[in-house]
């Protein structure tokens, strides 16, 4: 299979995957680390397709040294949320404004979170940040794109006031559903210059995902927490 043909191949099996009722779909990600070379491009596509402000990211790629000196090499591990099957998150929320969907994509109701961070302490993996209402621009921020819809979860609003805004909120990765349910792939998917990220339907057989994770050199991070992630790492 040549690498030029895995974002046609994965864009496919999103066709396919999203001609199903959405409670039938279970999306998923794997993430290859023998391909993964630390450019971190699918951190800033991200920060591109979201429009985080500064110290919030949803796809910040971990750096480790592994082996002994002096047969030492790095290993880079992207992290994502692990939209978990079984997530810690979400059963502390008091408003439920964060809660998992019938696809399996954990999400934030950015109009009922009241900003108490109880999820970003209940995350077993860091996955979530608290939005302080900070800028890069800093003043400059009432003329800048700053302000202006990311288009997340497929809603408009202006980031300028905690109401209807992701100011004073929770926020996290959620596996771009305003791409995805318009038939395109993740942001990280596409930005991933190795072609070491993979998404796709984890209930289809057929789709390249479920032939990748059903190898044996394949884990999930943290997985003895019990949270049932649905990323998996290729090692």
């Amino acid at each position: 299979m040549e690498d030029k043909d895995i974002l046609e191949i994965m864009h496919s099996d999103l066709q396919r995957a999203l001609k199903k009722p959405r409670n039938q779909r279970r999306w998923g990600m794997a993430i290859d680390l023998k391909k993964c070379v630390g450019c971190h491009a699918c951190t800033t596509g991200c920060m591109s397709e979201n429009l985080t402000p500064p110290e919030i990211h949803y796809r910040p790629v971990k750096e480790e040294e592994i082996g002994e000196f002096p047969n030492v090499s790095m290993r880079f591990l992207p992290r994502p949320c692990m939209q978990c099957d079984a997530p810690t998150c979400t059963p502390v929320c008091p408003v439920t404004a964060t809660y998992k969907r019938d696809d399996g994509i954990v999400v934030i109701d950015y109009k009922k979170c009241i900003g108490c961070r109880y999820c970003l302490v209940a995350c077993s993996y860091g996955a979530r940040s608290a939005d302080v209402g900070h800028y890069y621009t800093g003043d400059m921020k009432g003329e800048t794109y700053e302000v202006e819809n990311s288009g997340e979860y497929g809603k408009s609003f202006k980031r300028k006031t905690h109401w209807h805004s992701p100011i004073g909120n929770a926020r996290k990765c959620h596996f771009c559903i305003h791409r995805i349910e318009k038939g395109e792939l993740t942001r990280c998917t596409t930005t991933c210059l190795g072609h070491a990220t993979y998404f796709g339907d984890l209930n289809d057989p057929n789709s390249l995902i479920v032939k990748l994770i059903t190898k044996v050199n394949v884990f999930r991070y943290k997985e003895e927490m019990g949270t049932k992630p649905v990323v998996y790492y290729i090692t």
